[in-house]
């Protein structure tokens, strides 16, 4: 499969220098020539398949022609080596609780498919020297990403992070690792922190010194693979006699996660439409009710890895519809929440059903409540467990949060931090005295 960027002047790359490179030479993102749809027939015994089984046949559409057969396999099934349950919310609405992998977030998915592959090319090239992974994060891609790469050997990983922006929770998770993994503290926003990034891969000088690649949802092999639980949504649906008029409802910030949905959709997955709910940062709401983008900064709220002020998965989202906004709002609705209203919905939610929503997920259930239609069936992703969000969830129900055990052993660790400003200037001189 051959790959082009997104801003036309690149193309015909392949995956191995599509994932390897991370951001296209003419600094736009890499989309496959093809989106491949699938037969008939897996749609018809989707129901009776594993995670695992779908996800690789989904996998093989993707990455078949460029990965042994063999060890594709290993790597899907490596990577959901974990449970994702469709829980009954209320009548019409489900939860498909993406927060049972390692770092108990929805990123776990991605961050350990693309080390995984990476890891693959990296043993193929046989090539000397490291591979630096740069990674902004808003709070969860940090810690999967760098979970998933922890003790890879030939790779070391540097996370950005936006000082006090971040849960305690979710930063302990990649300040505390050490080994291969570094964190850098940036004093700025999830912007500075992406656009430091993209920045340093545009750099001719750190480029031609290093070998660089990207983990965020800017990557291929990060946002692909979140295609899988759609398939795994719809799955369960089925079982339950209830796939038909299918509604999936997603919390949005980089957009990386709803562009993996519409990809499955374009694959011949039998969704009705998305819902792209967003924060207080409702760059994409706007567009959606305006047809103009206006990106600008973000701010923070309680939904913090939704605080994004220009998604760079805009660019996938305009591209896979022909730049058509009639088109895009066909098969996306919107919606937006304060932090006010991710307050009394986690509140009422808990006191009404028993369901206990993160700030994320509580801006998918809300969007569910407010916009499903007659005769749809809901489902939104509940993207990371509600204790990464202890202090705020607490505070909002009046009750004790279970800490699961993964998290608990996170929080032992000792902080390991850098700090450095938003200046790209600092960061590259920081790269060009530590990178190998």
């Amino acid at each position: 499969m051959k790959y082009y960027s997104t801003n036309k002047q690149v193309e015909n790359v392949s995956l191995q220098e599509a994932v390897v490179k991370g951001l296209a030479d003419d600094k736009g993102l890499f989309m496959p020539n093809e989106i491949k749809t699938l037969p008939a027939e897996f749609f018809e015994n989707i129901d009776k398949m594993t995670f695992q089984e779908m996800s690789f046949e989904v996998a093989k559409a993707f990455f078949g022609e460029d990965v042994e057969e063999e060890a594709l396999k290993q790597i899907v099934y490596d990577t959901l080596s974990f449970d994702v349950p469709l829980v009954k919310v209320s009548e019409r609405i489900y939860s498909l609780e993406l927060f049972h992998g390692p770092t108990l977030a929805f990123k776990d998915v991605g961050g350990r498919f693309m080390s995984r592959l990476l890891s693959y090319f990296i043993k193929k090239e046989n090539a000397e020297g490291q591979v630096n992974v740069l990674v902004a994060t808003s709070g969860d891609t940090g810690s999967a990403v760098a979970n998933g790469f922890l003790g890879v050997e030939g790779i070391n990983v540097y996370v950005l992070y936006p000082k006090g922006l971040v849960s305690a929770i979710q930063e302990c998770q990649f300040t505390t690792l050490g080994k291969n993994i570094t964190a850098l503290e940036v004093e700025g926003t999830f912007d500075d922190c992406q656009r430091l990034v993209k920045s340093a891969f545009m750099d001719a000088e750190l480029n031609e010194k290093f070998k660089l690649t990207s983990a965020n949802s800017i990557n291929v092999a990060r946002f692909l693979p979140q295609s899988f639980y759609y398939f795994y949504a719809y799955a369960q649906l089925k079982k339950l006699g209830k796939e038909k008029e299918a509604v999936i409802c997603v919390p949005s910030g980089n957009f990386g996660n709803i562009t993996a949905g519409l990809f499955a959709k374009r694959m011949g997955l039998p969704v009705k439409r998305f819902i792209a709910a967003n924060n207080r940062n409702d760059i994409f709401f706007e567009y959606l009710k305006t047809g103009e983008y206006n990106p600008r900064p973000s701010v923070a709220t309680l939904a913090n890895a939704m605080d994004v002020g220009d998604p760079s998965n805009f660019a996938r989202v305009i591209d896979l519809y022909g730049y058509s906004h009639a088109n895009i709002c066909k098969e996306i609705g919107g919606a937006r929440y304060t932090d006010e209203d991710i307050t009394e919905t986690i509140k009422e939610c808990y006191k009404n059903t028993g369901y206990l929503l993160d700030p994320h997920g509580a801006c998918g259930y809300q969007a569910l409540y407010d916009l499903l239609q007659n005769g749809e069936q809901g489902i939104f992703l509940e993207t990371a467990h509600p204790a990464k969000f202890l202090s705020t969830v607490e505070n909002i129900i009046g009750e004790k949060v279970e800490i699961p055990a993964k998290l608990q052993e996170f929080m032992k660790g000792t902080k390991q931090s850098i700090e450095i400003s938003k200046e790209f200037d600092d960061f590259k001189l920081f790269l060009m005295n530590n990178l190998k």
